[in-house]
């Protein structure tokens, strides 16, 4: 794509080495592969894959900034609600992809300001560069905690406290569907004629695929996701919850808004050095590909394994229920060096231009029965 800009040649032959491990696994299959696992392959592949390999993903000499990254505003209040989750099971506390470790330092520091502090913080990331910034950033800011952090390769089989994920679901692979005459194609990936290049191409979905796209009860000439693996993961941590509270925050709708007439072309969404763009083929293993969530999907998906729906509230209104003023208190306006980037971030995080509305908050609880702080008020449950 021409407006992007174009990557230096090591990182140009990396993304080739990507599209290599791609056109094999495409030929391998007899020309066609599903969407989900060209995702995966670009995202996940082992010393390939986006997050696999080494290349500087957030901040600001990043793809993308996440909330954590703007300072510990986020997780200062994010953190609230982890504490009452914390009171109210027991237990510990399971980071799901930890990112930078901004988010688990921030939490760590207010929970040990408001003497809650876990015996342990552990953190799932699957990404050996993020574990290596993740590591970095504890040590740096929370040094006397890190004997606390343990980091994990997968799901426990059983856990008991509070489970926290930010900017998680949308990055899980996604199946694309297609209706057609009320028939369901799944949209998958083949190599174009020049053999080099990836296009978008047409098959029968499954009886699995169709059946859950036909749930959705989809316009005929319709294209979009549905995020089967996030599903699965979601029944995962319920199944696995035996006391205590999953809270996931991201970006995503629910079903009526996600599967609306007028987005009659999905949500897939690229990001790759601060620009947004729809085109998954560009430079594979070299972007972020991600989807939005499907919030009701999530919720029913957690039900199905036993888990209670707790809340479910736009970023703003369950940090606002936080009690993010409070936490911006601590800093007096007249100290305007520290005040003003509290402000700026509370900002990006509330407004409804930024990240306020589109992101959103969801949780889902199992042997504990408190009414959440983060949606006291704006609990939208109802439209799941």
């Amino acid at each position: 794509m021409s407006d992007l800009p174009r990557p230096d040649p090591d990182a140009a032959a990396h993304s080739e080495r990507v599209a290599a491990r791609v056109r094999a696994e495409i030929a391998g299959a007899g020309g066609w592969i599903p969407f989900a696992r060209y995702m995966s392959l670009a995202l996940y592949a082992p010393g390939l894959g986006y997050y696999m390999a080494g290349a500087r993903k957030l901040g600001a000499d990043g793809d993308f900034v996440t909330a954590p990254e703007l300072g510990p505003l986020f997780g200062h209040t994010v953190a609230r609600q982890v504490a009452q989750g914390l009171e109210a099971s027991g237990g510990d506390v399971l980071e799901i992809g930890a990112g930078s470790g901004a988010l688990a330092a921030s939490v760590l520091e207010a929970l040990e300001q408001s003497d809650r502090l876990p015996a342990n913080y552990l953190i799932l990331e699957l990404s050996p560069e993020l574990r290596a910034r993740s590591r970095d950033a504890l040590a740096r800011r929370v040094p006397h905690l890190v004997e606390r952090v343990a980091w994990l390769n997968g799901l426990p089989p059983s856990f008991t406290g509070v489970v926290l994920g930010n900017e998680v679901l949308d990055a899980m692979p996604v199946n694309v569907v297609h209706t057609r005459a009320g028939a369901v194609d799944e949209v998958g990936v083949a190599l174009a004629p020049d053999g080099a290049r990836f296009e978008w191409a047409h098959r029968p979905a499954s009886a699995e695929l169709a059946r859950a796209a036909r749930a959705l009860a989809l316009p005929d000439d319709y294209t979009t996701e549905v995020g089967l693996v996030a599903r699965g993961f979601a029944a995962s941590v319920a199944a696995m919850l035996e006391r205590g509270l999953a809270l996931f925050v991201d970006y995503g709708f629910a079903h009526a808004e996600y599967y609306h007439p007028q987005r009659r072309s999905g949500t897939l969404m690229c990001h790759y050095r601060h620009r947004a763009h729809g085109d998954p083929f560009f430079l594979p293993g070299l972007q972020d590909i991600t989807a939005h969530v499907d919030f009701s999907a999530i919720a029913a998906a957690a039900r199905g394994a036993g888990a209670d729906v707790s809340g479910y509230a736009t970023q703003a209104q369950f940090l606002i229920n936080c009690g993010l003023a409070e936490v911006m208190a601590r800093v007096p306006p007249e100290d305007t060096r520290r005040y003003a980037p509290l402000a700026g971030a509370a900002n990006r995080l509330t407004s409804p231009a930024e990240m306020g509305e589109l992101f959103k908050a969801l949780a889902f609880a199992r042997g504990i029965d408190v009414p959440l702080a983060g949606f006291s008020a704006g609990d939208r449950r109802h439209t799941l």
